[in-house]
């Protein structure tokens, strides 16, 4: 979200949680952490405000959390052994999000590991091995019958990102059935968010 008024279209429209991307290696719609708090603070109960973060300390993650008062996180890059631990015991009540992002079969083994750690997962399409790390907002889909297999072992909630849109959202769901999806550019025109855009693919609607 850029603003309490795309906050507010996004509940209008059906959103269960909206997102507020803090300050990123790479990607779009980014806003800064008092526009944050000010899209948080306005954000409808039964509606899940969730500050995605790429920090990897978790004093860091902290106090950006108790800054925005978002009620999940969402971490977009690895953290230290222990980590997740850490941030359940300085942030009680708060969801925890973990990003696996899908690049290849060991992406399965990630999600295991981390599952029981957090309270969802969240698979996506980026790559922080690269120089300037990929952390979301590719507009990228990646290969759906692993992130099947993922949901299938996993005992907690898995959400589906990457590349998703009007076009192919309905295949993605029959064929990974993720407790949820997390929509992006898939929902915006020239870069605004828009309740019925109008989609112009940029890859194919199925990996």
């Amino acid at each position: 979200m850029m603003s309490p008024e795309e906050a507010r279209l996004a509940v209008e429209c059906g959103a269960d949680a909206v997102g507020l991307v803090s300050e990123m290696p790479s990607g779009a719609g980014v806003i800064g952490d008092d526009l944050a708090a000010e899209i948080a603070a306005g954000v409808p109960p039964g509606v899940m405000s969730v500050l995605l973060t790429n920090r990897q300390s978790v004093s860091a993650i902290v106090a950006q959390q108790r800054a925005v008062a978002a009620n999940a996180l969402q971490l977009v890059d690895e953290l230290p052994a222990g980590g997740q631990a850490e941030l359940r015991l300085a942030l009680p009540g708060i969801s925890l999000i973990q990003v696996v992002h899908v690049r290849g079969p060991e992406a399965l083994d990630e999600a295991r590991a981390v599952a029981p750690q957090v309270d969802a997962v969240l698979l996506d399409s980026g790559n922080p091995e690269l120089a300037v790390k990929e952390l979301g907002g590719t507009g990228r889909v990646h290969d759906w019958d692993l992130s099947s297999r993922i949901v299938a072992a996993l005992e907690i909630p898995v959400f589906l990102a990457g590349g998703l849109h009007a076009g192919n959202v309905g295949e993605a769901i029959a064929r990974v059935r993720p407790y949820g999806v997390d929509l992006c550019n898939g929902v915006r025109t020239a870069g605004e968010l828009d309740a019925r855009p109008s989609y112009a693919p940029s890859s194919p609607p199925s990996p």
